[in-house]
């Protein structure tokens, strides 16, 4: 495993200096010609790409904290047009120093249609995963500076998987990727999933996966052969279904998981705005913890409120622990009303978000799940606050208060105070 990460790091480390090295030998009107543009470059990096001749570096896994890994960091990147307009290759290779432990990414792609943007994708992935964690596979690639939630995480399940997907674009508008993967699980934590008097510690899983995400009122262009998005449009809707088969390829369980996310702007004018985001997520049959909802909590367990200070999450429930509730089906609601920013000077400009979170939930079978303890949401979980952000090199401050059918008796366990990290390029 160590002579896998050595190569991908060496690889992705000798493109990148190679393509720097190209650049830099070239006279002068090549390299203006084959530059990227300041706004490209900029792009590039809003996205979290840092763009050479071929490849373009993956800055996510440069640097990164959570508590079961400590410190993470590590190298990444893909292949960008000037390498091949047919194929991709993108990889990466990351090292945790509290658990001592390589994990690596080797992937790659072909396009069989152009038209319809169609690409074929093979990887094979030796990492982590936040259990109860659900993503779209449509989902754009978002990138921060860091990763608020990352910070406190301490439940993760490890998993080898490898995957084949296909993506494709029925229109501008409507995107789609399918997917087809086996996975081999191995939680961190002591957690045992008992079926009929069978208890597993560690399981493989093959599940199909088809995802859709439709912007109908975004507005698109083509520029330089792709397809771009020059105007965000709302309501946005996602869509996923996952099917987990038994004994298909040495699975061990079946079930079903359907999920659904639905996102809203009412917009005023270019400052004011409110924001909602809808989602909800069910699934069907013999399904392990890993696979299963948690809410998006970022409280850590700790006695006072300064012990439990750390960054405010940019969608997550702030006075909610890690590991306190788990869903076999569940919905949550959140609201943001952004307020016209306080002109104190040209360029300060600090902003009060109002916040109202809920979420509401249920889990059948809780027996199943042994070893670890967790509650349902079956009261609704209420929680309200603000954030004042961009107070100082876009830090703020953010308060949230608990309340409704899960309000603790401890006043002070209901209350999350932290700071909020704000910046764009």
């Amino acid at each position: 495993m160590h002579k896998i990460c050595c190569l991908i790091f060496i690889t992705l480390f000798t493109c990148a200096l190679h393509s720097q090295t190209s650049e830099t030998s070239r006279d002068s009107s090549k390299v203006k010609n084959d530059s990227l543009s300041k706004k490209e470059f900029l792009r590039q990096l809003g996205n979290g790409f840092f763009p050479t001749k071929f490849l373009n570096i993956d800055m996510r896994y440069l640097v990164k904290y959570n508590q079961y890994e400590g410190l993470r960091t590590g190298l990444g990147g893909e292949t960008n047009d000037l390498f091949s307009e047919k194929y991709r290759i993108n990889s990466y290779v990351v090292y945790g120093f509290r658990d001592h432990r390589f994990k690596y990414k080797i992937g790659g792609g072909f396009r069989v249609n152009e038209l319809t943007n169609t690409w074929i994708n093979l990887s094979y992935t030796d990492d982590l995963q936040e259990t109860g964690s659900s993503t779209f596979l449509t989902d754009k690639r978002f990138f921060s500076f860091f990763e608020p939630r990352l910070l406190n995480i301490d439940l993760f399940h490890k998993h080898i998987t490898k995957a084949v997907a296909i993506e494709h674009q029925f229109s501008d508008h409507l995107l789609s990727e399918t997917e087809f993967a086996i996975s081999k699980i191995d939680p961190t934590y002591n957690y045992n999933f008992n079926i009929n008097g069978k208890s597993f510690k560690t399981f493989d899983i093959s599940t199909a996966k088809v995802s859709l995400q439709w912007s109908p009122f975004s507005d698109f262009e083509i520029s330089e052969g792709d397809t771009k998005e020059i105007k965000n449009g709302y309501p946005k809707f996602s869509f996923q279904l996952t099917q987990s088969f038994k004994d298909v390829l040495k699975g061990d369980f079946n079930f079903s998981k359907i999920d659904f996310r639905t996102v809203h702007r009412f917009i005023y004018n270019d400052d004011v705005f409110t924001e909602a985001i809808l989602t909800s997520g069910i699934a069907i049959g013999k399904t392990p913890l890993t696979h299963l909802y948690h809410a998006y909590p970022n409280n850590i367990t700790k006695e006072t409120i300064l012990q439990r200070f750390s960054v405010a999450g940019i969608n997550s429930f702030e006075t909610m622990f890690f590991n306190e509730f788990f869903s076999d089906q569940f919905a949550t609601l959140q609201l943001k009303h952004f307020v016209k920013p306080f002109k104190i000077t040209e360029r300060y400009r600090p902003q009060l978000v109002l916040i109202s979170r809920f979420a509401i939930g249920d889990m059948h079978n809780i027996e199943r799940h042994q070893n670890i303890e967790f509650g349902t949401l079956t009261k609704g979980y209420s929680e309200a606050g603000f954030e004042l952000n961009k107070l100082l090199f876009g830090f703020g401050l953010s308060f949230a208060y608990r309340y409704g059918g899960h309000h603790l008796p401890s006043i002070a366990d209901n209350i999350a105070a932290k700071f909020t990290f704000n910046v764009s390029l």
